[in-house]
């Protein structure tokens, strides 16, 4: 698995475990929802660690939290 793949299925993790929809987590997070979508829809390759503790700061998580699951440590380059 990529790495902009395993933060998009755990973006939808998180939405799904805490009732949450995307553009909701990015607001409160103090982003525009774009920048959620761009990753999700392939328009960003690469995506910055900015814009994951934005969306984990609307989510109420930590980074660590985020990014504690085993298909992390999987990751293609």
């Amino acid at each position: 698995m990529q790495l902009n793949d395993a933060i998009v299925k755990r973006i939808y993790e998180v939405c799904k475990e805490k009732g949450l929809n995307i553009c909701d987590a990015s607001l409160r997070g103090g982003m525009s929802p774009s920048a959620i979508y761009d990753l999700i829809k392939g328009r960003t390759k690469c995506s910055k660690v900015i814009t994951v503790k934005r969306f984990c700061e609307g989510a109420g998580m930590t980074l660590k939290e985020f990014f504690d699951r085993e298909y992390f440590n999987d990751i293609e380059e």
